[in-house]
């Protein structure tokens, strides 16, 4: 994110960034995140599947 506000490109920061506070927002966490949430989550997702929650957030 810092990268592409650097570089101008603040739209795609803003995405990134909305996208990631959704995931987390929705509990949908790698077990890095997962275990530190309270409750933790049951079952955390792969890097792969975290990509995707985030990408489903961009709207």
């Amino acid at each position: 994110v810092m990268m592409l506000e650097f570089m101008g490109w603040q739209e795609a920061a803003d995405l990134i960034k909305k996208g990631i506070g959704g995931a987390i927002a929705n509990r949908e966490v790698t077990y890095d995140l997962a275990r530190l949430m309270t409750p933790p989550v049951e079952q955390p997702l792969k890097c792969s599947e975290f990509a995707e929650a985030i990408i489903k957030h961009f709207k």
